[in-house]
């Protein structure tokens, strides 16, 4: 009875891998074409061109790209990253703490947006059509329709500058309290929450509309029961694996979309440190950043897609 599901699991596991690696592929061909050169980059404009040639040579740039790209896939498969070309740091260090910090912020965002959007959606359904419904749904669309850099841009006019409720620059460190990281991280956070909550809130509505059309759904309706218990006795454990999914595909955008906010907010985390050193032109920095969010889309993509298997009552229930 099981099979199928084991079977639909694997499937989507072994092409995550496959589009993982793709997508490293993608990612170390995009850095190369870039215009420019990086011993240059590097070096200045005043560099000599026998200074140029011996830093090619040992940046390893002179290799095929073939070459280079299976050197650069093997360190990662063992943990290695690279140096960063500007500092000489290691990046799996560097990126180690601006991780957390990033998930840090995703997870506070996240924490916030899905049980809103998810309350919102069921509102929504259970006064639709209605003046509540349109209301949720005119704010749900006024923010989808906002960029995140504008949303920030006004979190910052207003709560920081006009009111000065909460600090512009959200700089976090070590050894800083839980309650103060809060704090600094409040605004960024509101940012993400506005700019995925609408998406899960339209999609919560419409699965639990379109599972209201179903035929057990007006026989409970028939037996007495209220709107409400209707909703949730019956629509809203029948909509869980599309909400789940949508779910899923926001907490990815929230991981790998938070380099605008963090840019604008002055956060130390993963997107911060990408931007900055796309500016300085500093390949392995760029390929490990893009490839550590690729793995992070990914991963949260097949663990939608296997909710949604699991979650699927002709799969687990195949007679």
């Amino acid at each position: 009875m099981r099979s199928p599901i084991v079977k639909l699991v694997a499937q989507r596991i072994v092409l995550g891998v496959l589009l993982l690696l793709a997508v490293s592929v993608l990612i170390f061909a995009g850095t190369q074409i870039l215009p420019g050169d990086v011993a240059q980059s590097i070096l200045g404009q005043s560099a000599t061109p026998q200074a140029l040639a011996n830093l090619r040579q040992e940046l390893g740039l002179n290799d095929p790209a073939y070459v280079r790209y299976f050197r650069w896939l093997g360190g990662v498969l063992t943990g290695d990253l690279g140096k960063a070309l500007t500092s000489g740091q290691d990046i799996a260090t560097s990126l180690g703490k601006r991780f957390w910090n990033t998930l840090f912020l995703a997870f506070w965002a996240a924490a916030l947006s899905i049980p809103l959007a998810i309350a919102a959606g069921l509102v929504a359904v259970r006064y639709r059509n209605g003046p509540v419904d349109k209301a949720i749904s005119g704010f749900a669309l006024a923010s989808t329709s906002l960029p995140e850099f504008f949303i920030g841009y006004l979190l910052i006019y207003f709560v920081a500058v006009k009111m000065q409720w909460l600090p512009s620059v959200s700089t976090v460190y070590d050894g800083m309290g839980f309650v103060d990281r809060l704090k600094a991280i409040t605004l960024p956070a509101l940012a993400l929450t506005f700019v995925v909550f609408a998406h899960m809130m339209r999609m919560t509505r419409a699965a639990i509309l379109n599972v209201m059309q179903s035929a057990y759904i007006e026989t409970a309706e028939l037996k007495g029961l209220s709107p409400i218990q209707v909703i949730r006795r019956h629509a809203f454990p029948n909509a869980i694996a599309p909400i789940v999914n949508v779910v899923m595909l926001n907490l990815a955008f929230l991981v790998v979309g938070v380099v605008v906010v963090e840019v604008i907010f002055v956060y130390p985390g993963m997107g911060q440190y990408l931007v900055d050193h796309v500016s300085k032109r500093d390949v392995p920095v760029v390929q490990a950043c893009g490839l550590i969010f690729a793995a992070v889309y990914i991963c949260l993509n097949i663990v939608a897609d296997v909710t949604a298997i699991v979650t699927n009552p002709r799969l687990r229930h195949p007679k």
